[in-house]
């Protein structure tokens, strides 16, 4: 087994996590970086190279939105010491709640929930006793808000969120030492809004939104969230900051 210690992110090949990568090497963090697209993954590889040649950037290739990948990808990387586990692969869908496209809806509740559960359990089972392990999944402001036109979405965001808020209070409820924090972004200029509309050009947002985050802010909201105490990153669309809050969903004490 590995003496060294790695962050793992999903979803690295654009977007939040592609920008995650990068902040946590400028930490000197060694990394393993999961998606689908292999040449993005080496695209970022070779970036981190030229942040830190010391950095050590595992690539793994996997479509998480098959139940029988990401339990793979988890089983592959048992030689690795993980200190933190960043889901953030996740996806939108087209269409309205009262016209359906099942395949695609399908697609993105595999994504959203199922991976994100099974990566989070195995890793809690794992690591619960291990002083500083952090898991760290991406939600959505709509995890917290009900948001007409997007109801699946959300509804798969807010399994993200109470997820999370319930394995960080078991975890403190329990005396383990894991902390798991979830981060809630509002629209960021990301490829998120070109694949889940299935545009063939990418979507200007300075043009379509009046307010957003860049994928590189999200990075450094994230690592803010990593870094404190609380359980929750949420944007705050009055400064288009993030708010660290303890969790936010009704719980039995």
């Amino acid at each position: 087994m590995s003496t060294k210690k790695y962050t793992v992110i999903t979803g690295a090949s654009s977007g939040i996590g592609y920008e995650t990568a990068k902040v946590f090497a400028a930490r000197g963090k060694n990394l393993i970086i999961v998606a689908r697209r292999l040449d993005r993954l080496e695209a970022l590889k070779e970036e981190i190279s030229a942040i830190d040649p010391d950095v050590d950037v595992v690539i793994r290739a996997a479509d998480l939105s098959s139940n029988d990948e990401a339990i793979a990808l988890y089983e592959s990387l048992k030689d690795y010491p993980i200190e933190t586990w960043v889901n953030n692969a996740g996806r939108g869908n087209r269409g309205d709640i009262t016209d359906p496209e099942l395949p695609n809806t399908l697609g993105m509740i595999h994504l959203n929930v199922d991976a994100v559960a099974i990566l989070s359990s195995l890793y809690v089972r794992d690591y619960k006793e291990v002083e500083g392990a952090q898991l760290i999944n991406v939600s959505s402001i709509g995890g917290y808000l009900v948001v007409p036109g997007a109801t699946m979405y959300v509804a798969t965001k807010f399994f993200v969120s109470a997820l999370t808020e319930g394995i960080d209070m078991e975890m403190q409820k329990g005396g383990y030492k894991l902390r798991a924090k979830v981060l809630a972004p509002a629209t960021t200029a990301t490829e998120f809004v070109q694949t889940a509309n299935d545009l063939d050009e990418a979507v200007d947002y300075s043009q379509k939104y009046t307010r957003f985050s860049t994928a590189e802010e999200m990075a450094g909201f994230l690592l803010e969230l990593y870094d404190g105490d609380k359980t929750v990153g949420e944007m705050d669309f009055a400064t288009m900051k993030i708010k660290l809050s303890d969790p936010k969903h009704p719980h039995l004490c």
